[in-house]
């Protein structure tokens, strides 16, 4: 990795993040996001990221989820070294459900 360290947000920023059009990525496998997710959430799990880099957008900072933190913290780490600018979002689904943040299954 690049060596610079990821910041984290919690997820009332990162919420008004994307409410106001950021892009966010969870990174679980897809039973997890089908369980639950955040609304406007892509998925593209942990595992298959550094092959469908192409589908991140670029132009703007990408906040990453996971369930509590651990993934989306790799996945931000990855996206960094690849020159993509990444957030991670502390707490995870977990906290953002726990939020009480726009969230939906399927």
């Amino acid at each position: 990795m690049n060596g610079t360290p990821i910041r984290e947000v919690d997820v009332a920023t990162a919420a008004a993040a994307v409410a106001a059009g950021a892009p966010l990525l969870d990174v679980r496998q897809p039973d997890e996001y089908d369980e639950i997710h955040a609304v406007g959430a892509q998925l593209i799990p942990l595992g298959e990221l550094p092959d469908r880099l192409d589908e991140v957008p670029r132009d703007a900072t990408i906040h990453v989820i996971c369930r509590s933190g651990a993934r989306s913290l790799k996945a931000a780490e990855l996206l960094a070294s690849e020159g993509i600018e990444a957030v991670n979002v502390a707490g995870g689904t977990l906290a953002w459900v726990d939020a009480s943040l726009p969230s939906e299954q399927g």
